[in-house]
């Protein structure tokens, strides 16, 4: 993809406030709004920096996918955030941006352990950048995977941590999404999807496709119990809506999507066990769950959320919303932030 002007100056910015930090807030009054390329490991990183004030407290999201980049969405779905926090939003390694900066070849892997070190070094970054001491660590869905691993290697750099649609467990995740699928059709009448369904047969599956076949019945069920995001959320801003960023962005997701379950059902989520990292958690931990999740089951991350030992922890189970966000979910963040995590910042 080709680097805009703007994406070139600000690169050359940000690679000087990595070589040397220099902070990007002169008081805490200053408002801020940066996007660029920051080294992160040895490659070049999209991070973006929204806030109206630089003594707000700030916000690391942590995105889906793993290859779904929040980045060209972010000022539609959390217009208004800006005035009370500082948000930054950070393409992973083979997502958005990052992807279309350093395309990489068939034969490099992701793997969790690199990619949680990637937002540890965002969030040492941000927070020298910042003036900072700590920020929120939000993950959502593939994010609330590296999410938990980075709070479990770092609770030192977060004020809290927030998992939305959290992962526990790739079989117990998997196999409960296969299973309620099933059931739902099966009460509906469904018989095309049952006889899909039994074609497929119960995970771990080999075939990569399986699991985007599931998924696809799984969402047709999702939205027959929930309420749909407002459509504006979805458009992505127009620095990304170039004919070239929204290649990069498709072929970003298909690598991600190889990396994440594998040719033979072996990617990175194959080796997801949440509660095996330990079950104590150094920070505040709070999950926000749709009661209509089929593929990242409440049930599921009520019982790893009931092992979890924290200072601090809460569960929000958020009606008429399943995996994918709306505005259900989106006004549940808003509450956590406000009634749970700002508290503690004082």
């Amino acid at each position: 993809m080709r680097i805009t002007g703007l994406a070139l100056l600000l690169l050359t910015c940000f690679n000087t406030a990595q070589a040397a930090p220099v902070p990007a807030c002169a008081s805490p009054t200053q408002a801020v709004r940066e996007q660029g390329y920051v080294p992160i490991n040895g490659i070049e990183q999209w991070i973006t920096v929204t806030g109206a004030a630089c003594g707000n407290p700030v916000i690391l999201f942590i995105h889906g996918g793993p290859g779904n980049a929040l980045s060209p969405y972010a000022e539609a779905i959390y217009a208004g955030w800006e005035r009370h926090y500082t948000l930054v939003q950070w393409d992973q390694r083979g997502a958005g941006m990052t992807y279309a900066k350093q395309q990489p070849t068939e034969d490099m892997t992701l793997t969790v352990e690199q990619m949680r070190d990637d937002g540890i070094a965002v969030a040492r970054y941000i927070e020298q950048h910042l003036g900072q001491q700590k920020v929120i660590l939000m993950g959502s869905s593939w994010g609330s995977i590296l999410g938990v691993h980075m709070a479990k290697a770092r609770p030192d750099l977060f004020h809290a941590y927030i998992g939305t649609a959290q992962v526990v467990n790739a079989r117990d995740n998997e196999t409960g999404m296969y299973r309620e699928v099933m059931a739902l059709a099966q009460v509906a009448g469904d018989t095309a999807t049952v006889d899909k369904l039994t074609a497929l047969g119960a995970p771990p599956w080999t075939d990569p496709r399986n699991f985007g076949i599931l998924r696809r019945f799984d969402r047709k069920y999702e939205g027959l119990a929930t309420d749909p995001p407002p459509k504006h959320w979805w458009q992505p801003a127009p620095f990304y809506a170039t004919p070239q960023a929204l290649a990069a962005a498709e072929a970003a997701d298909d690598y991600s999507y190889i990396q994440f379950i594998g040719l033979r059902g072996d990617g990175m989520f194959a080796k997801v066990d949440l509660p095996a990292l330990g079950t104590r958690f150094n920070l505040p931990v709070f999950f926000i769950m749709g009661e209509a999740d089929l593929l990242t089951s409440p049930v599921i991350a009520r019982t790893y959320f009931d092992s979890i030992t924290a200072p601090a922890k809460g569960f929000t189970l958020v009606k008429r919303a399943g995996h994918d966000p709306n505005q259900a979910v989106h006004d549940a963040q808003w509450t956590v932030l406000r009634d749970k995590v700002a508290p503690l910042l004082q």
